[in-house]
């Protein structure tokens, strides 16, 4: 897969402009339309401990996972989200025991071939952030097959962060505008948050308005440093294979009570505007 759409580590400006109109499943949720967010993160926590609780496999906890990963995409589209990311497989997870990483290569296979109709039908398209290079050759095939099926869809992105760290990410974009000043095409004075912002692996996506993690952990774990700066976080204790739409809602609900202000105040009473 050799154009430019189709390669991981960077979304490039082929991302929807807008948000689609939600669908009736935002009402029937009893969500406002209106407050939804555009762009949901998610840094899926918790399967291995909800394994060790009922006796079960490391590696089921995450098949079981995988099945909730499938859900709540789905259900992101009905409600007519535009962005949702998933903290699939972190930079630092390669130090996990090998049979658990290929375990989880091989669920990521399955689920690329599985759930490549439910793309199709829904106008999902899949993107990457971080990259396929360490990653076993059979899977790079398979992500790269399913990004390049659903390459022209509109309806919703789903983006996987595989082999993905929020500081390798500022590290490699930092290296690449580097490089630009070094050889000459870029005034280091044209360096602004715009610019860092479009060098990251994120691209063109909008940064997440909400970053959900599961299983009562309260830390952002390396992900999206930069994107997520006014992001609301949501933490829940619920470990992600027990994650489903009715928790996912009550998130989107806690979000939309929320005042983002940007680093502005409140305008209070008397004050001289």
């Amino acid at each position: 897969m050799s154009t430019e759409a189709d390669a991981p580590g960077h979304i490039a400006s082929t991302a929807p402009d807008s948000v689609p109109k939600p669908a009736p499943a935002a009402r029937v949720a009893g969500l406002d339309a209106g407050d939804l967010p555009r762009h949901v993160a998610v840094i899926m926590d918790g399967n291995g401990r909800w394994a060790r609780q009922r006796g079960l496999s490391r590696l089921e906890g995450h098949r079981r996972g995988a099945d909730v990963v499938r859900d709540i995409t789905t259900h992101a589209r009905e409600l007519g989200l535009g962005y949702l990311t998933m903290y699939s497989f972190s930079a630092q997870n390669w130090s996990r025991p090998a049979a658990e990483v290929a375990g989880l290569m091989q669920l990521l296979e399955d689920y690329c071939e599985r759930e490549l109709p439910t793309l199709v039908d829904n106008q999902i398209r899949l993107e990457v952030i971080g990259g396929l290079e360490r990653l076993p050759a059979t899977t790079q095939r398979a992500v790269r097959k399913t990004m390049h099926a659903t390459r022209e869809h509109q309806a919703m992105v789903l983006t996987l962060a595989l082999d993905y760290g929020g500081r390798e990410e500022l590290l490699k974009a930092f290296r690449a505008l580097a490089t630009e000043v070094q050889a000459g095409r870029l005034d280091p004075a044209a360096i602004d948050q715009e610019r860092i912002s479009q060098t990251l692996d994120t691209g063109a996506m909008p940064d997440p308005d909400l970053v959900i993690r599961t299983s009562g952990e309260m830390r952002v774990s390396n992900f999206l440093l930069w994107q997520i700066a006014y992001a609301e976080l949501h933490f829940t204790s619920i470990c992600w294979p027990d994650f489903g739409r009715n928790d996912f809602d009550d998130a989107l609900r806690e979000y939309s009570r929320r005042e983002r202000r940007f680093g502005a105040t409140e305008a209070l009473p008397g004050d001289v505007r």
